[in-house]
C-alpha cells in the first residue's frame, strides 16, 4: 500500500477546479491506479494518466484503508466494471499498435477523446501519424492546458478539434482544421457512444463512411440498449444507468443485445469483430488476474468502412 502513497504523492499534480468531464478525469483515474501496479500484475499503462486527476479524486488513494474502502464499493455497485474499463484501455491500445506495425493507419481520430493520452506514450503515432482530437471544449481546454505543463510544448503532430457532438457538425470542424479524407484512418470511441443521442451517433458513423479513405476503421465500445433505457434486469446494468445520471452524464444510446454486426453493416460497414467480456477476459485476465470479475455488458467493436 505504501507503494501506491508514494506513487499519488510524487506527481506533483497542481490541477485548478474546472468545468470538464468527470467521466474523463474517471477514467483516467483508472487507467493512473492500473499504472501503478508491477508490469507482470497490470493490465494496461499509461504514464500521463496521472497528471489529469484532481488532487481531491486523488486524496483517497493516499490513504490505504480509503482506498480500500473505495475499491471495495465500487465493486459491489458495479462488480467487474474497472476491469473492464482498464481492459478497453488495453485492447484499444494493442489495436492502435497494431495498426501501425502492419502499415494499416495513415491518419488518427480520436472523437471524445476526454484525457486520453495515445498520441503521447504509443511508440510509432509521433514519428508517422497525425492525430485528430475532438471533444467537447470545456474538456479539451483542460487538456491543452495539461499537456503544455507535461511537455513544455505542444506536439505538432495532434490538432485539437473542439467540438459539442449534440449541437455541432463535427465533421466540418475536423475537415476545416486539415483532416484528409482521403487516407486510411482509424477512428477511436472509447467511452463515447453510451453518452451521445442516436442521432448524433449515426451522424458520426455517416461522415466516416463519406468521408475517410478505403480501409479505414472504427474502433468503439457500447452497452446493450437495455442498459440505457432502465429495462436492463441485472443490478450492474441499473447501478451504471443511476451512476452515469448523478454524475450529470447520463446515458443515451446503447444496441439492442446480438444485433451490433446487422447495425454496422447497416450503416456501410463490413469485417465486423465483436468482442465480448468472455472475448477480453480470455486475452488479459491471466496469472495473477486469473479470478477477476469482468463487467458482462461492455463490449468493444470494430468494422471496416465499406
Amino acid at each position: 500500500m505504501q507503494e501506491s502513497k508514494n506513487f499519488i504523492n510524487s506527481s506533483g499534480i497542481n490541477i485548478q477546479e474546472r468545468k470538464s468531464s468527470k467521466m474523463a478525469e474517471g477514467i483516467a483515474l483508472h487507467r493512473a491506479l492500473e499504472s501503478q501496479k508491477p508490469e507482470n500484475e497490470r493490465i494496461c499503462y499509461d504514464p500521463y494518466a496521472i497528471y489529469f486527476i484532481s488532487p481531491e479524486t486523488l486524496e483517497p488513494f493516499s490513504d490505504p484503508q480509503k482506498a480500500k474502502a473505495s475499491h471495495e464499493y465500487f465493486e459491489r455497485i458495479l462488480p467487474g466494471f474497472t476491469n473492464s474499463v482498464r481492459a478497453r484501455v488495453r485492447y484499444f491500445d494493442d489495436f492502435i499498435k497494431k495498426s501501425i506495425d502492419e502499415g494499416m493507419l495513415e491518419q488518427l481520430v480520436i472523437l471524445g477523446a476526454g484525457y486520453d493520452t495515445r498520441a503521447y506514450r504509443i511508440e510509432g503515432i509521433k514519428e508517422k501519424i497525425k492525430v485528430f482530437e475532438v471533444d467537447h471544449p470545456n474538456t479539451q481546454k483542460a487538456k491543452i492546458e495539461k499537456i503544455k505543463e507535461i511537455f513544455g510544448f505542444m506536439p505538432d503532430y495532434v490538432v485539437y478539434v473542439p467540438v459539442n457532438f449534440e449541437t455541432e457538425e463535427f465533421g466540418e470542424r475536423l475537415l476545416a482544421q486539415g483532416y484528409n479524407k482521403l487516407l486510411k484512418t482509424l477512428f477511436i470511441m472509447e467511452g463515447l457512444v453510451m453518452y451521445i443521442p442516436p442521432k448524433a451517433v449515426d451522424k458520426t458513423l455517416a461522415f466516416i463512411v463519406k468521408n475517410s479513405g478505403k480501409g479505414s476503421t472504427i474502433l468503439l465500445d457500447y452497452f446493450p440498449e437495455s442498459v440505457i433505457d432502465g429495462s436492463c434486469m441485472l443490478d450492474v446494468g441499473k447501478n451504471m444507468r443511476e451512476y452515469a445520471a448523478k454524475r450529470g452524464e447520463p446515458f443515451k444510446f446503447g444496441i439492442k443485445e446480438g444485433t451490433v454486426k446487422t447495425f454496422l453493416s447497416e450503416r456501410g460497414f463490413s469485417q465486423i469483430t465483436n468482442v465480448t467480456a468472455d472475448g477480453y477476459k480470455k486475452m488479459y485476465f491471466h496469472g495473477a488476474n486469473k479470478d477477476k470479475e469482468v463487467c458482462s455488458l461492455m463490449s468493444f467493436v470494430h468494422a471496416v468502412k465499406e
